[in-house]
């Protein structure tokens, strides 16, 4: 039998019990389980009487069961590190559950329950246990049929104020527990706009790597739309950022711009809180590809296994999408909401009005018109604005002739990107920028020659 991915949780519920009180029952007999349950069970479950003897005490194991699966006592019964840190604080019950929580998000793959759930709600069907178990066994993460684990948890984290409702998620609860900041950094926030947006593309376009000032500039602008008076640059914002000790400097020439690398204070402060912020909400199998290079990711797409190259494939456009600071919302979303079909990641962007990006991800030797089709066809079910077709070969004549009919005829823009422009940004990620601005270009030419008619 497949061990389960999620912890064990029946009659470990706060519907059932004190979390306080069987942490007491635990000090008082850990290293005796036999007088741990026997507490439990007088506590508890003795007042049903409708219920046998022996299924009683088999309710107090399940709560011993579920303690130890939770990582909270051993099979003896014996207050863990984990234990003993919650038993500290059982005279705060507002700590006492977020340590919990914090713990079920990080350490027990709450994180990607709650990713699920998000996906699930984002395809418009409800969320049951039985969607979710189809849904978790996509990232691979198991629970047996007829489990209530994810119930469980979802009671647990409630507690600590991260579901409200059911299964509404407070996202702002979320990013507490998860120990990273709101969506700006708290970092950042103290920086002025320009240094921010500065610093920001910076991250962006992986703090791994060095580059001339000037280019992050015309990156920022491109980005974000933050004017920057080139002569003022160093004074406003590559100085103070130095100070503060977020980059270092490199000057060359006289004539040349100076070379910008983070610094290990960036990278702890600013880049790891990131990060740790997208690991949560990606797909387990995803996560360890986000923080490898574009060169490796790029490798593995030609991988034997296929698996492999799905995965290097969704990395590959993931990474292509944060370059240009877009909001990840889905991966491999599907269901009511798609008509059935898959699409492979969604992305959306509020910066000046909303917009919504489709990626579809190819590792085909061509793109053909059918790919295109399909594609422009959810469109009508996500309420997407820009296509994006990611394939590592070539984009066939066809196909692009059908996306430009597409992008006259309608307010979409269907964004291509080939294996050629793939192997420039993995050479330089500012390629990107470039990538986007062409297809940009290409398609208002082909909207102002529609208004032209």
């Amino acid at each position: 039998m497949r061990k389960s991915d999620l912890p064990f949780g029946s009659e470990f519920s706060p519907s059932q019990i004190d979390l306080r009180e069987v942490l007491e029952f635990a000090k008082q007999h850990g290293g005796d389980w036999k007088a741990f349950e026997a507490a439990v069970r007088s506590k508890y479950f003795d007042a049903h009487i409708e219920t046998s003897a022996y299924n009683r005490a088999k309710l107090a194991n399940n709560t011993k069961l579920g303690m130890q699966a939770y990582g909270i006592i051993d099979d003896q019964a014996t207050l863990t590190t984990f234990g003993q840190e919650l038993y500290s604080l059982r005279h705060d019950e507002k700590a006492l559950y977020e340590a919990l929580a914090r713990h079920i998000l990080r350490n027990l793959n709450g994180a990607s329950l709650i990713q699920c759930i998000q996906d699930i709600q984002a395809s418009g069907e409800p969320v049951t246990l039985i969607k979710l178990r189809e849904w978790l066994e996509e990232r691979g993460i198991h629970f047996p049929r007829g489990g209530k684990h994810p119930s469980i948890m979802r009671l647990w984290l409630e507690k600590a104020g991260v579901f409200s409702d059911g299964y509404r998620v407070d996202e702002s609860r979320l990013r507490k527990m998860l120990g990273v900041a709101t969506e700006d950094i708290d970092v950042l926030a103290r920086l002025s706009l320009p240094q921010r947006f500065f610093l920001r593309t910076l991250i962006n376009l992986g703090p791994d790597r060095s580059y001339p000032s000037n280019e992050i500039e015309k990156a920022a602008t491109a980005t974000y739309g933050q004017k920057y008076n080139e002569k003022a640059l160093a004074k406003q914002v590559l100085y103070p950022l130095e100070k503060a000790g977020y980059i270092t400097l490199k000057k060359s020439t006289r004539a040349k711009p100076p070379v910008v690398s983070a610094t290990p204070k960036l990278v702890a402060e600013v880049v790891e809180p990131l990060l740790r912020q997208l690991e949560m909400r990606l797909p387990d199998d995803l996560r360890p590809l986000l923080r490898r290079p574009f060169s490796e990711i790029v490798t593995e797409l030609s991988a034997t296994d296929r698996h492999t190259r799905g995965l290097a494939l969704e990395a590959l456009a993931f990474k292509l999408m944060r370059l240009v600071d877009l909001e990840y919302r889905a991966t491999r979303l599907r269901g009511i909401a798609t008509g059935g079909a898959e699409v492979d990641v969604i992305f959306e962007s509020s910066r000046l009005v909303f917009s919504r990006w489709q990626v579809q991800c190819k590792n085909t030797a061509r793109v053909t018109v059918d790919d295109v089709a399909k594609e422009v066809g959810l469109t009508h079910f996500l309420k997407s604005n820009v296509v994006v077709v990611v394939s590592t070969g070539e984009i066939g004549q066809e196909a692009r002739r059908y996306a430009n009919k597409i992008m006259q005829d309608s307010n979409l823009c269907v964004v291509m990107v080939d294996g050629a422009d793939i192997r420039q940004v993995v050479g330089n990620s500012l390629r990107i920028l470039d990538v986007l601005n062409r297809e940009a270009k290409h398609a208002m030419k082909l909207k102002v020659l529609e208004l032209q008619k």
